[in-house]
């Protein structure tokens, strides 16, 4: 990673501009009037990428010195798919208040905050405190990445194999970051037939051992279904499975789904099925590996939404923006779909931009209406 100019500073002349004493103009004008910021500094057209190194990939609680490679790889990508500028920011601290107060103070340097890598369920408060604090976009992309692309593959797996989203069932395995915002998207996606599942069981409210998040999510999903139990009982016959785990799930609770199933076996480096085991019984599988057709890559999302935010100028990266963009991705596929795509691949050249222009539509619209 570099830091570059956008102009040339090749003598005195350019460095009276760029530095003092040109640059005293521009303070005391931004000072006069701070909205003047967008325009001539870098700050409206910027993401912060943060972490307290807890939950970093596969690796865990690996700390900040050891996620900044993951965060500057972030940035990386941020650029090259969508012309973003990014900054890797580790903290030092895995306190929540402290984070929160910490990205707060952070805030003005920057036009938006990618939250990254943050162990749950602390993360899903950092996130809405911070939605609330700052007038910024603050987005977690271990949730909402991840859930923009995995509805966006479904939608065409769903297409595939003929069926509709209201009479889809669908388990979820895990209720992390993941597991919570994939669950939230298909529900704002019109899928009504999903189970939860953790470590211990389906959630579902008369369990006790349950933090407000999974307990607010089993109001949605299984205390509406009435389904109990444990994976066993609820693979059955089911039509999608989604991990989100890192577990293992055993071939013969796979061979139980539906005819035509759609397996999602998301965990890196290893799935919780393998996908010459799930194409044993699934018509569709996707990955969130490289090596696999249809993989599930959060790089197809965050670039594209945090531009067209940009572009905007929204504060904020709403529901409707986030399903707009899971359409835009689908739609790429259009007439070449088939089992082995079902989702764009990262280097297609037409995802950054369709995911742009989609989320500013969305967010435009949401500025009219109100949303």
């Amino acid at each position: 990673m570099q830091i570059a100019a956008t102009v040339p500073l090749a003598g005195p002349e350019d460095l009276s501009l760029a530095y003092t004493p040109g640059v005293a103009r521009v303070c005391e004008a931004i000072a006069e009037d701070p909205s003047l910021h967008a325009r001539y500094t870098w700050v409206p057209r910027t993401v912060a990428v943060v972490t307290d190194g807890s939950a970093v990939l596969g690796l865990g609680n690996i700390g900040p010195y050891a996620a900044m490679p993951v965060m500057e790889g972030k940035a990386v990508l941020f650029k090259q798919f969508g012309d973003v500028d990014a900054i890797p920011v580790c903290l030092a601290t895995q306190d929540v208040e402290e984070i929160i107060e910490t990205v707060v103070r952070l805030a003005p340097s920057f036009g938006g905050i990618n939250l990254e890598d943050i162990s749950a369920p602390r993360c899903f408060e950092i996130e809405d405190r911070l939605k609330a604090l700052l007038d910024i976009p603050v987005f977690h992309d271990d949730q909402h990445g991840t859930a923009v692309v995995v509805l966006a593959a479904l939608t065409n797996a769903l297409r595939l194999t003929g069926r509709e989203p209201a009479t889809t069932r669908v388990v979820v395995t895990g209720a992390g970051a993941a597991g919570v915002a994939v669950t939230r998207i298909l529900l704002a996606a019109g899928l009504r037939d999903i189970a939860v599942v953790d470590s211990r069981a389906v959630l579902h409210s008369s369990r006790e051992d349950m933090n407000p998040v999974k307990q607010a999510l089993a109001a949605q999903t299984a205390d509406l279904t009435g389904r109990r139990g444990s994976l066993a009982d609820v693979i059955a016959g089911a039509d999608v499975l989604i991990g989100v785990s890192g577990g293992t799930i055993p071939e013969e609770l796979v061979a139980t789904m539906a005819d035509d199933a759609i397996v999602f076996a998301l965990a890196n480096p290893i799935p919780e099925v393998m996908p010459e085991v799930a194409h044993r019984h699934a018509r569709v599988v996707a990955t969130g590996r490289s090596d696999f057709p249809n993989q599930i890559n959060n790089v197809l999302a965050f670039p594209g939404i945090f531009r067209g935010t940009f572009e905007a100028g929204a504060r904020a990266i709403t529901e409707p923006m986030k399903l707009a963009a899971a359409q835009a991705l689908a739609d790429l596929v259009g007439d070449d779909l088939a089992e082995a795509y079902v989702i764009p691949s990262a280097f297609d050249d037409r995802v950054g931009p369709a995911v742009a222009s989609a989320v500013a539509r969305a967010a435009a619209a949401g500025e009219v209406t109100g949303a």
